[in-house]
């Protein structure tokens, strides 16, 4: 009788709440496998920079393994805030991923006023790879060494000068952290781009620059920069004659670049994994390992969780530098 009583209870549900109800328990496979349409990745910078060509690769590769397609939207603007609030205020359904860089863990720093919350708008889903800068100089000057560059700072106050690509930029902030553990007191000249930066450089405007590698090797192989040092934690093998800031003797220093993956915070951590296990799959495909030769870059598979905390780590680094060279949003 309980049960008759029960069906006929049930025959009066309203068909649109069993519907909701339903879908509300239903399984994911049930609604459809991840990914069932393409997926948006913003990069913040224009078209044709390092970060905008690894977001491609490793896209071009996403796509092959989802079987659908995964574009590269390119939002430049404002130091990557522009491209960074339009991936905060996406959903967080899996679609749209944000390519991030060391803007992302230096511009909280910066601006206090960023229109999202850094770390609490986006979840980490992938680290793609890790790259280091290298300390170039203009060969007419008498300096072989970060010794000699420390040296000569340390008798001319203020004389010896680097360029970077902008205040703020990691370029930037990789000189301010080598004046600190160093020492020294080094002007800085903030160019619009590394172009122009490394022209100045060429010509002997500006005597130093800590360049990334795509940036400066040819320079450097050609003989017309004269590479110090490589600011990564162990030596090279892109360039392997070459001693690291720490062995020349600048204890502790160390400033790697990084690309990886964010999604906005409450995507689900199933989507989450089979992401950072598509990254996985991507980058040990071959033509990553002859970027990793070439380029100095190394790509090393983790956890969304491992991408975080080394994140928050190199924030924190960053905070700590900008607070000590007091420097300001423009």
């Amino acid at each position: 009788m309980q049960a008759i009583v029960g069906q006929v209870r049930l025959a009066f549900v309203p068909a649109s709440l069993l519907c909701l109800t339903l879908l509300a328990v239903a399984p994911r496979s049930a609604q459809g496998a991840y990914p069932d349409k393409a997926i948006r990745v913003i990069v913040p910078f224009a078209p044709g920079g390092g970060v905008d060509i690894m977001a491609r690769l490793i896209s071009d590769f996403m796509s092959k393994d989802f079987g659908k397609p995964v574009i590269v939207e390119n939002k430049p603007g404002a130091g990557t805030i522009v491209g960074t609030q339009a991936a905060a205020s996406s959903a967080p359904d899996g679609y749209t991923l944000l390519m991030a860089s060391p803007p992302f863990a230096i511009n909280p720093a910066i601006n206090a006023n960023l229109p999202y919350d850094t770390f609490k708008a986006f979840a980490p889903v992938a680290l793609v790879a890790r790259s280091f800068d290298i300390v170039v100089v203009n060969p007419k000057l008498p300096l072989m060494s970060i010794q000699d560059v420390i040296a000569y700072a340390r008798a001319n106050p203020g004389k010896l000068n680097f360029g970077s690509p902008g205040i703020g930029s990691s370029p930037h902030l990789a000189g301010e952290y080598f004046k600190n553990l160093a020492g020294v007191d080094i002007t800085h000249v903030p160019y619009k781009g590394s172009a122009p930066a490394l022209t100045d450089l060429l010509g002997g405007q500006i005597q130093m620059i800590f360049s990334t590698v795509p940036s400066a090797a040819s320079y450097v192989h050609s003989g017309q920069l004269r590479a110090l040092a490589v600011t990564s934690a162990q030596r090279s093998a892109a360039f392997p004659d070459l001693p690291t800031v720490a062995e020349a003797g600048v204890a502790g220093y160390v400033v790697e670049s990084w690309y990886g993956f964010y999604a906005p915070t409450g995507t689900a951590p199933d989507v989450v994994n089979l992401l950072n296990a598509s990254v996985a799959k991507a980058i040990r495909a071959g033509v990553f390992k002859t970027i990793e030769t070439n380029e100095g870059l190394t790509f090393t598979p983790g956890t969304p969780e491992d991408f975080g905390r080394y994140v928050i780590e190199d924030a924190a680094r960053w905070r700590d530098v900008v607070k000590g060279a007091n420097i300001q949003p423009q």
